[in-house]
């Protein structure tokens, strides 16, 4: 999967919300603003990309311009030039791999979900990549929940579950052994789900629903 690629379509998409409403509220983050969300990504860009160039996961944010479009276009750049180097080559990151790769796709995955906040707040049409929801979903059970877990902000689940997307035809699993239960959706339900954004499809769910649902009733994601 290219993901440098596809972060700059996501890029893309993103900007092209930030010519509507920046007051307009963001559902699922708090008492954000389009704009407070837009001032996010764009200082998460820098943050990376300073992990990137600078091996260090320091950087100090500063308030942005007036002009937040042109801005934020500044950060994308920024990003993706850093992102360019060989996937290979050392970063700084909270997560393995130390690696530029590392940040490819961890940007393109939070701009991915950062661009439906802000087509969701502006009441646009929010179709998502199906092979990006798909990672994005392997990305929660491999990267998140194993930090949440380690930071103790969640409890490891005693039991596993399977996520199916059916317009993928792939499967993930969260938890030990054999998945007790399985719950079904497309890539995009699954990771919105996983990212606390729609509920998760339990009107899908196989096997043992009650062991799932203790299963996942921790917080999965930060």
């Amino acid at each position: 999967m290219d993901h440098l690629a596809l972060l700059h379509d996501e890029f893309g998409a993103f900007q092209a919300c930030l010519d509507g409403d920046l007051t307009a509220p963001v559902e699922h983050c708090g008492d954000w603003t389009l704009r407070d969300l837009a001032v996010h990504l764009g200082q998460g860009n820098l943050w990376a990309a300073t992990a990137i160039t600078d091996l260090h996961g320091r950087y100090e944010p500063q308030p942005p311009p007036e002009d937040l479009a042109g801005w934020f276009a500044g950060t994308a750049r920024t990003l993706e030039d850093a992102l360019r180097r060989d996937p290979a080559a050392e970063a700084w990151t909270f997560a393995p791999p130390r690696t530029v790769a590392f940040w490819r796709r961890r940007r393109c995955l939070e701009t991915l979900v950062h661009r439906w906040d802000a087509e969701h707040a502006l009441g646009r049409s929010a179709g998502l990549d199906a092979r990006l929801c798909g990672d994005g979903v392997a990305e929660v059970i491999e990267v998140f929940v194993p930090r949440m877990i380690k930071r103790g902000l969640a409890v490891e689940p005693g039991v596993a579950v399977r996520f199916t997307a059916a317009d993928l035809g792939d499967s993930w699993t969260l938890g030990p052994g054999e998945p007790v239960a399985t719950l079904t959706g497309t890539a995009q339900e699954l990771m919105l789900a996983l990212w606390n954004r729609r509920p998760l499809p339990w009107e899908t769910v196989t096997g043992d629903e009650a062991a799932a649902r203790a299963a996942l009733t921790g917080p999965l994601v930060p």
